[in-house]
């Protein structure tokens, strides 16, 4: 995303991400004669597609225009944390003293993160991290939602067509603002990479994980993202890893994972 944000845009990235990732998932949907199921499901997997692809995916290209992918990444580490939060509040799911201290510490961390970068000034990154933040939200809503209201619907469905979803959304944001210079060879190539690993084989080992282990504990792999996002940038891209990035990333970990229940405080 990285790479190719600059020369797409934010929005027509993400509509080139997730409609070849929709094209990737079609055929295989259709081998095992699922697309039927599409239809049954369209409001749904409409809604979904909007809330867990295409607004976060393009917030989260936006604010990569602006911060480095590992600073991304580290944001994109607080959706267990809204997980978490919303379950509590829509889904009415009972929080022990020790998630609500790892919320409280979880926040603090992503306070430890962003300090410097709060300037909503034209050179400021503070809009780049209000869109990573809400783009997490959006992911912390989308698990409840997917859990509560798609669970009994197959993973690949669900992923297939709230990408197909998304992609409808998208088209006219993106024909709309779609570059006066065509992206490079290498701006496609990113693209599609991005649309089939990191979205459409990726969204199957989401929603399945999501349907059989819920959403805390899905969301949890979230707590991987920093660590890579990092390491590649830093190795691929020569971004620099700030104290408080390291710092900021370890707070919100460590509050995700009490929050997300993964330490429990029993013996």
């Amino acid at each position: 995303m990285r790479i190719a944000v600059p020369e797409f845009g934010a929005v027509p990235l993400i509509a080139a991400r997730v409609g070849i990732a929709a094209v990737f998932l079609i055929p295989v949907l259709a081998r095992r004669g699922g697309l039927r199921h599409l239809r049954r499901n369209i409001a749904g997997l409409s809604l979904l597609g909007a809330i867990n692809s295409a607004i976060p995916f393009s917030l989260f290209a936006y604010a990569v225009l602006s911060v480095t992918a590992g600073f991304a990444a580290v944001l994109n580490s607080t959706a267990p944390l809204f997980g978490a939060l919303v379950a509590f509040v829509w889904l009415r799911e009972r929080l022990a003293p020790i998630r609500v201290a790892g919320l409280i510490v979880g926040f603090g961390g992503v306070l430890v993160l962003v300090w410097g970068r709060l300037s909503f000034t034209r050179d400021g990154g503070g809009w780049a991290v209000l869109a990573g933040l809400t783009a997490s939200l959006l992911y912390g809503i989308s698990a409840n939602y997917t859990k509560k209201r798609l669970s009994a619907v197959d993973p690949l469905v669900i992923a297939t067509g709230s990408l197909i979803a998304a992609t409808v959304l998208l088209l006219p944001l993106a024909w709309a603002s779609w570059p006066a210079n065509a992206p490079s060879v290498r701006g496609w190539l990113s693209a599609a990479l991005l649309a089939i690993l990191c979205t459409g084989i990726a969204y199957i080992f989401y929603f399945r994980l999501l349907s059989r282990i819920g959403p805390a504990k899905a969301l949890a792999v979230t707590y991987l993202i920093p660590a890579f996002g990092v390491i590649w940038g830093y190795l691929f891209l020569r971004e620099p890893i700030t104290t408080s990035m390291v710092l900021g990333c370890a707070v919100i970990l460590a509050g995700t994972t009490l929050a997300a229940g993964v330490v429990s405080g029993k013996r």
